[in-house]
């Protein structure tokens, strides 16, 4: 019944071509590896894809075997641990810190207990203290934080939002050049946002559960009506929040923006690095098809 989504390269930022090189190419991520998993090692692959290396010449530098670093960068195997990928981040000129929080994560996710990672962090633990990001990451970080915690507070519980969001940003500056040579950088970013949110919300028949937002939007208003008009707007919220969960992505994020964090469409615009009119046209395809599914409610202002 519950269904994840799982990110993909394409999702984000297509990985770029493989520079030639002699031997065997490296293949591609496993299908079965999660999405906390991909979320760093994608931006591994790709810079390891940049730099020319051979498997052979990088496993000498990491003191890796080419079999055993061939599986790692297609997640084959057994989690690696920290030390290893500390090395591998040395080599290929990757910052630590964002690495080491999004590799912790995933290897959560995998299962791997506390004792498990503090272990394999030991050894490196000085290379996992914090630095200075970019001064332009930590400017759009700092400009987007609230925003984007409104948006994921529509989708998952305190905790969750809170952890979402810090590992976007991670993910954002492991990704930063990446991210600088796109054609938006807030797109970018709102992209890395969108599938870290996703890829932990609970999906219901394929579409991402909006009830907490219903129970938020009712809360708002139930010191200011009648038990009988707030079971009425439940149920009426509940249909409109099924049909909202239904629109294509874009929709869906414009008017989750919109109707239930209040946004302006002209903040809409610059949080999602797109033109204002294809904000308002996002916003009138979705309500053209909600007011052709079920009967539009008074949805204004912010559910949380």
């Amino acid at each position: 019944m519950t269904t994840p989504y799982e990110p993909h390269a394409s999702d984000v930022d297509p990985a770029p071509r493989q520079p030639g090189r002699p031997g065997r190419k490296l293949g591609p991520i496993a299908p079965g590896v999660s999405s906390s998993h991909r979320t760093w090692l994608e931006p591994v692959r790709e810079t390891y894809l940049a730099t020319g290396f051979t498997l052979d010449h990088l496993g000498d530098r990491v003191v890796l075997a080419r079999s055993k670093l061939s599986e790692l960068l297609r997640g084959v195997g057994l989690y690696p641990r920290w030390e290893t990928i500390h090395r591998l981040a040395a080599e290929l000129d990757l910052p630590s810190w964002p690495l080491h929080r999004l590799w912790r994560q995933a290897a959560l996710d995998a299962g791997k207990a506390p004792e498990w990672i503090e272990r394999s962090t030991h050894k490196a633990a000085l290379a996992t203290a914090r630095p200075r990001p970019p001064l332009e990451h930590a400017a759009l970080c700092q400009l987007v934080e609230a925003d984007y915690r409104f948006y994921a507070q529509v989708f998952l519980g305190d905790r969750a939002r809170d952890a979402a969001v810090q590992d976007t940003f991670a993910a954002l500056w492991l990704r930063w050049d990446t991210a600088l040579r796109s054609p938006d950088t807030r797109a970018f970013a709102w992209s890395l946002l969108r599938a870290t949110v996703m890829a932990r919300t609970t999906h219901r028949d394929g579409r991402p559960e909006l009830e907490a937002a219903v129970f938020d939007a009712v809360a708002l208003n139930a010191t200011q009506t009648s038990p009988t008009t707030a079971a009425d707007r439940m149920t009426q919220l509940m249909e409109l929040f099924k049909g909202i969960s239904k629109l294509p992505a874009p929709q869906l994020d414009v008017m989750v923006l919109l109707h239930l964090c209040g946004l302006s469409a002209e903040k809409a615009s610059a949080l999602l690095g797109v033109p204002l009119a294809t904000v308002r046209a996002d916003e009138r395809r979705a309500i053209r098809y909600l007011e052709s599914t079920i009967l539009l409610p008074d949805t204004e202002g912010p559910a949380s």
